[in-house]
């Protein structure tokens, strides 16, 4: 049997939040691991960079090339510092994943409006600021793949009014940056996770909580970040070559289903 070279073979890779909040794996950790398995030497960025530093020693474990870098990604001048040293450890850019995002579970009433523009701030124009750094230099060696991370908050209401509205903000951003770049060779692609289990929400969620996420679903089964992860690296990849412009539901289905015609699959 031919043994395939991996689907990020040769290329760089820039992971945002590539650290998990607490112990166990959220979706920049699980993504960054999963772009250095197919081949990918991956920046890992984080505000706080202990955290990428556990994502880079299971890389380095497993054999994988990645290297942390410590940024701010609402701040210009650290998303211009971390693409300028993707592009000096590895010697060129060809894919960013933005995955940091931040929620409050708050009514328009009820929040402060500092707050909402933190959200704002942290959710989209940080995905602004990386990408209009990462862009130039993907066009500079033919062009490149981005990924948003959104969430199916960004489609439907779950009672936090600035995380909604910001999710849906990165759907748009993703539609107008592939228009935009695509004749660049940039294709800029979302994934909208449903209810996967991580470490940014397992404080709130109790066992009874849990279950009723999963009934939630058409499968009757709770995500994962590896979920998430697999989603971002089929969308990076070439494997996803004629896709731009695209949002992905990982969500078990959650976002297509009748709850009047399927009230069983509610607790």
């Amino acid at each position: 049997m031919v043994e395939r070279p991996g689907r990020l073979e040769g290329k760089v890779a820039i992971v945002t939040g590539a650290g998990s909040r607490g112990p166990g794996v959220g979706n920049g950790k699980a993504t960054a691991v999963l772009f250095a398995r197919e081949g990918a030497s991956v920046l890992l960025a984080d505000a706080q960079v202990e955290r990428a530093e556990e994502t880079l020693a299971m890389i380095e474990a497993e054999g994988g090339v990645a290297s942390t870098f410590q940024a701010d990604v609402t701040n210009e001048d650290d998303c211009k510092s971390m693409v300028d040293a993707a592009v000096e450890r590895y010697g060129r850019l060809d894919v960013l994943d933005n995955n940091v995002g931040i929620s409050l579970r708050k009514t328009v009433p009820e929040i402060d409006m500092d707050d909402w523009d933190k959200v704002q701030s942290t959710n989209v124009r940080s995905m602004v600021l990386t990408s209009r750094h990462a862009i130039p230099r993907m066009i500079e060696t033919g062009g490149g793949s981005i990924v948003n991370i959104s969430s199916g908050a960004g489609i439907e209401a779950i009672g936090d009014a600035a995380y909604t509205t910001s999710k849906a903000a990165v759907i748009g951003l993703t539609i107008a940056m592939a228009g935009d770049h695509g004749r660049e060779g940039i294709r800029v692609n979302c994934v909208a996770p449903g209810v996967v289990f991580t470490p940014m929400v397992e404080y709130r969620l109790d066992a009874d909580m849990r279950q009723h996420r999963r009934n939630s679903t058409m499968l009757g089964t709770e995500g994962t970040a590896w979920d998430v992860g697999n989603a971002a690296l089929f969308l990076a990849s070439d494997d996803a070559r004629w896709i731009t412009g695209h949002v992905l539901s990982v969500d078990a289905g959650m976002s297509v289903i009748s709850r009047h015609a399927y009230p069983n699959w509610q607790v």
